[in-house]
């Protein structure tokens, strides 16, 4: 079966979640039901960008595979190929990790 093709429109960006670590620095193991999603992520896919008031095309900060952090409850939850993601504005995110 083939992969299904998407890119977002305008200043929208695909995010995958990256997983939490199951151990605190402690050592304790965290068990699944008590562990929060987290709130950082891989870019997959970016829009072309936004228009300004003058109709110039403003290219997005970010690019596929940045790490990035997002608020707890950004964009909307969604599922391509039977694979979780979100799909949000560029605006929902707080920064870049490098």
């Amino acid at each position: 079966m083939a992969k299904t093709k998407f890119r977002p429109l305008h200043d929208r960006v695909v995010v995958r979640r990256v997983e939490s670590e199951e151990k605190t620095k402690g050592g304790i193991i965290i068990p699944d039901t008590a562990k929060e999603k987290p709130q950082e992520g891989e870019i997959i896919a970016i829009g072309s960008g936004i228009r300004d008031d003058a109709g110039k095309l403003v290219p997005l900060d970010v690019k596929a595979g940045d790490r990035v952090l997002f608020g707890k409850w950004s964009g909307t939850e969604i599922k391509i190929d039977g694979e979780d993601l979100l799909i949000m504005k560029e605006s929902d995110i707080m920064g870049i990790l490098g």
